[in-house]
């Protein structure tokens, strides 16, 4: 059995598109979706009432709890051995899951399988993976790219956004879930890190591809400094050095696109690199990783 995961909170227009899409390109096997709503006020909860599909199962939160807590519950509550967690606010394309499953049974030692995902207000690429600067920061692979662009079939990369994702359920206990000492934001590229210590992998699928609205739900913000600052603090030294080989052309490519956003330091900093003139940590995003911590 497949379990779908998706928490809701308000946004009930996005969770009916969402549903829809869902039930326009269900899973081949048995499944079900746990909905798991956080004292959502707009009338999601008597919608849910009103359903009545034989696959669904729903919780009901008596307070407000969060993306890893709600999350994590459904996890627990899951029937199926792989878990699949996707937001309310996506919509789902034909052949959105079988890349997916197909992935998670083929590539060795895969922790998470994501896929691309289509800002749905532009038709470009949101994300595609994950990379960090030499901050340690994270950011969106081919962000803003033609989704047309993408020849290949996917690509590994040290993290994905839960927003879709494909996990089995004993790979996603392995290491507690997610942290909720994160309040909306990172919970899952945490998680990522966590996998990729013990020898996990991770695969973005680029045959997989479904529509977003992205961080739609109330909130969704508000927590981002005081996420950042503990993502940072605890694995900024790790993704910091990831950014030494994935920062330059990341940089570049955006500064190509950007030119009026270009900063001396840093595009010199990248060509220098890129050129394998310069290695190791700068002193400019030592500093930055320090203030991030330091004003949260």
């Amino acid at each position: 059995m497949i379990s779908i995961i998706t928490a809701l909170y308000n946004q009930l227009e996005l969770t009916r598109a969402y549903w829809e899409s869902l039930l326009a390109n269900p899973p081949s096997e048995p499944w079900e979706i746990i909905w798991i709503d956080d004292c959502s006020t707009d009338g999601t909860r008597e919608w849910l009432k009103s359903i009545g599909s034989e696959h669904c199962r729903i919780i009901l939160n008596e307070t407000n709890q969060g993306y890893a807590t709600n999350n994590n519950r459904g996890a627990s509550l899951a029937r199926g051995d792989t878990l699949i967690f996707l937001n309310n606010d996506l919509e789902l394309q034909q052949g959105w899951l079988e890349p997916l499953l197909e992935s998670l049974d083929r590539v060795e030692s895969i922790g998470i399988v994501g896929n691309i995902q289509i800002q749905y207000s532009t038709g470009l690429i949101d994300h595609a993976g994950v990379w960090f600067d030499l901050v340690g920061c994270p950011g969106h692979l081919h962000k803003g790219v033609n989704p047309k662009n993408i020849k290949k079939s996917g690509a590994f990369c040290k993290a994905v956004t839960a927003a879709c994702w494909a996990t089995r359920k004993k790979t996603f206990e392995l290491v507690g879930g997610f942290d909720t000492a994160f309040r909306n934001g990172a919970e899952d590229f945490d998680l990522c890190l966590k996998l990729h210590q013990r020898g996990y992998r991770h695969w973005v699928d680029y045959r997989s591809q479904v529509r977003h609205h992205v961080s739609a739900s109330p909130g969704r913000k508000l927590m981002d400094n005081k996420n950042q600052a503990i993502f940072i603090k605890r694995w900024g030294e790790l993704t910091s050095q990831f950014g030494q080989e994935d920062w330059p052309r990341e940089y570049l490519k955006r500064i190509l696109k950007h030119p009026t956003q270009i900063n001396a330091t840093k595009t010199l900093d990248a060509l220098l690199r890129l050129a394998y003139l310069k290695r190791g940590p700068s002193k400019w995003a030592t500093k930055r990783r320090e203030k991030l911590i330091a004003d949260a």
